[in-house]
């Protein structure tokens, strides 16, 4: 599950759906008796799949799984546009890419073989070709930096930063700039650990939580007893997605004006509205908040209470000592720059422990191996260690056709070495700051830094993508310097790094999957390219609907902030300027956070499970510091109906509990679309549902008497 911009920490969350499914596996075998087996003696994964021949990696990419993958790419780039751009919280949409691809495609051929018409079934292979294009697809309306560095760029957002203002440091967005700059930064990432993919999945067996998890659901899927629970998971996804998309349009109704609607209910009271605490009935954040683990919900939540309960009220008291009372709400050298750059603070205290924690434990993992002259230990699906000797028929079965189909080591090194020429040559027209020597020694540097991220991803399942390209920022905008276009140089390095390291391992995590699926290599990488391109045109487009649709896109308090945008410009400002136009006594409490994140990190690293459970995520903290805690609310929310309803009957909940929150973000998300499309056509909401105190509503009475 996707956790906030920076780190995602999948495992948590992906941990009871990877037991249950695996769980399942095991008792659907040992009520089978067929083939020999017993229930002492359960037929495994693969021997259940024995009897279906394993199509050849062309026959695995059919047209149909990309236009499938297509319309869903559309719709999840959709909903991770919209979440990018209100609190930055991505939950991961795997489980919902991989049941609706399922549901299309079966839909497709169980027409077409009512017909007589149908010439290739829907395997598994396929399925993993359809959940790996969306996601790569998808990826890049989050990865792209549409809600952070590159919208960071803009005016808009360098207007509010009140800093480096100079043209030479924005870059407005425009549709086909964007579209080139995805192509020249999102592919050579696929090409930079490919020589290692053996070496990654085969030789050390590294687990990647999130990609055995997606493994599991899809094998889960296609065994007779797994495609009759996926059919009823789809059939409740698209009653709440229905739901959903018709409380959105309902709520449209009542929002003719600033500040109308049931997203501005004071369901706490206008007091506690007032410090943007209420639930402002958005299925989205319900549906995230029953995704996500508990303790992010609780972290968000915690952080929204000490920050607009506690911390900005008391330093709102402090105006005209601490910062000049006549200041803009949002000029950084008032409240509003406690808010940035606390936040900034916890991200990158955050950030850097852990950057800190997966690299030494990566090094540290090489290290032993190579000592010991051998590879990690080799585990088996539920991650027990098992001797060598005793290999699983599985892991025997899915080594061999892993290694069947090569990708040949000079077509990816060329390929590297030809998307670097490319994107060397291309990008410093597209940003001048950005020499190419710049460019040239990022490429010099990423396969390294790649290869850290996505071993350390398949141990602990953290992608640290986003700090690699924080180190970017304050690298290349401290060596481009102060009025030479150094922020936009370090914000454009940022998505140069940021993408191959993402990229790297994301394509890993595929593999992974694909080696559990028995799907070809070859076909994941193809399928990877494929949707990687479709995100490329998708990505900035769906962007380009929500800029030109709604005019106060990344304005704090507005419906669509863009939270990470403004804390991204103001990272390459600091990187670029230092910290010498901080508020009074705002260095002195970041220094604070930034040491408070570490230490919260540390005592959760270091005390028992059972208790360190409790403790909540500084990362998670971080987000409602900058655009308060109202969403925490909703997600808090989802997290109740999900503990109930576990309560009531956790084995439902485990299998339906993901569907019930991804139809309700997707009909939401989709809702989007149409509502962008009315605001291009000036169509606005014909009533205001507004919320007044009893002194307010007597003297709006009194005004509208007195005409």
């Amino acid at each position: 599950m996707g956790l906030s911009e920076d780190t995602k920490p999948k495992s948590d969350a992906y941990e009871g759906e990877e037991m249950v499914e695996a769980t399942g596996l095991r008792q659907r075998n040992k009520s089978n008796g067929a083939n020999g087996e017993t229930e002492d003696n359960p037929l495994s994964v693969e021997q259940v799949f024995e009897s279906k021949p394993v199509p050849s990696w062309r026959e695995q990419l059919t047209f149909r799984a990309f236009v499938v993958a297509f319309f869903l790419a559309v719709l999840f780039s959709i909903i991770v546009m919209k979440l990018n751009l209100t609190t930055g919280i991505i939950p991961s949409l795997n489980v919902s890419a991989g049941l609706l691809g399922f549901f299309f495609v079966r839909m497709w051929t169980v027409g077409l073989e009512k017909w007589g018409f149908l010439k290739q079934p829907f395997t598994r292979q396929e399925n993993t070709v359809i959940q790996t294009a969306v996601v790569a697809a998808y990826g890049l309306a989050f990865s792209g930096g549409f809600g952070s560095y590159m919208f960071g760029m803009s005016s808009r957002i360098a207007k509010q930063a009140t800093e480096a203002d100079d043209p030479s440091d924005i870059k407005d967005p425009k549709l086909s700039w964007m579209i080139g700059f995805m192509f020249c930064v999102s592919f050579i990432g696929l090409f930079a650990l490919v020589p290692l993919r053996k070496i990654m999945i085969v030789d050390y067996k590294l687990i990647y939580p999130s990609g055995t998890a997606t493994a599991y659901l899809i094998n889960g899927f296609h065994t007779p007893e797994g495609a009759k629970l996926a059919k009823k998971q789809v059939k409740i996804l698209g009653k709440f997605f229905a739901g959903s998309f018709v409380w959105g349009f309902f709520q449209w109704f009542y929002t003719g004006g600033d500040g109308c609607g049931f997203s501005s209910f004071p369901t706490l009271g206008l007091k506690a509205y007032a410090n943007k605490f209420y639930f402002d009935f958005s299925p989205t954040y319900v549906g995230v908040g029953m995704i996500c683990p508990y303790i992010v919900n609780v972290s968000v939540l915690l952080g929204g209470i000490i920050s607009y309960g506690l911390m900005w009220p008391l330093i709102n008291n402090k105006k005209g000592e601490w910062y000049p009372a006549n200041l803009s709400k949002s000029s950084l050298h008032g409240l509003q720059g406690y808010k940035v750059f606390i936040s900034i603070a916890m991200i990158l205290g955050d950030g850097m422990y852990n950057f800190v924690k997966v690299f030494s434990h990566t090094l540290f993992a090489i290290y032993k191996a190579y000592k010991n002259k051998s590879g990690l230990p080799i585990t088996d699906s539920d991650g027990r260690v098992v001797p060598a000797e005793t290999i699983s028929f599985d892991d025997k079965k899915r080594t061999e056709l892993f290694l069947k189909d090569q990708i040949p080591k000079k077509f990816a090194l060329g390929g590297y070495i030809c998307v670097a020429i490319i994107s060397i040559i291309t990008l410093p027209h597209i940003f001048k700051p950005l020499k190419w020597y710049y460019i040239l020694v990022a490429y010099l540097l990423a396969p390294v830094l790649a290869f850290c991220n996505a071993y350390g991803c398949g141990l602990t399942d953290w992608s640290l993508a986003s700090t690699y390209g924080k180190l970017a920022i304050f690298t290349i905008g401290a060596w481009a310097g102060k009025g030479d276009g150094g922020v936009l140089a370090g914000l454009a390095a940022c998505g140069v790094m940021m993408s191959i390291v993402s990229t790297a391992a994301d394509l890993m995590q595929d593999f992974k999957t694909g080696y559990m699926t028995l799907a070809s290599p070859r076909s994941m990488f193809v399928s990877q390219v494929i949707g990687t391109a479709m995100g490329c045109v998708i990505a900035p487009c769906v962007f380009w609907l929500f800029y030109k649709a709604f005019n106060d896109l990344g304005l704090s308090g507005s419906d669509y902030p863009a939270p990470y945008a403004i804390v991204y410009r103001n990272m390459a400002i600091l990187g670029v300027d230092g910290f010498g136009s901080l508020p009074h006594n705002c260095l002195k409490l970041c220094y604070g956070f930034f040491f408070a994140a570490i230490l919260i990190n540390l005592i959760r690293d270091f005390t028992p499970k059972n208790i360190s459970r409790y403790i909540p995520l500084p990362m998670a903290m971080a987000i409602p510091f900058y655009i308060g805690p109202y969403f925490a609310i909703d997600m808090c929310v989802g997290s109740l109906i999900l503990f109930i309803w576990e309560k009531i009957n956790k084995v439902q909940a485990d299998q339906f509990g993901p569907a019930v929150a991804s139809g309700m973000i997707c009909g939401d998300g989709l809702w989007t679309l149409p509502q962008s499309i009315l605001s291009l056509a000036k169509v606005n909401p014909p009533i205001c549902m507004k919320f007044l105190s009893r002194k307010d509503n007597i003297k709006v009475d009194d005004f509208i008497s007195s005409w």
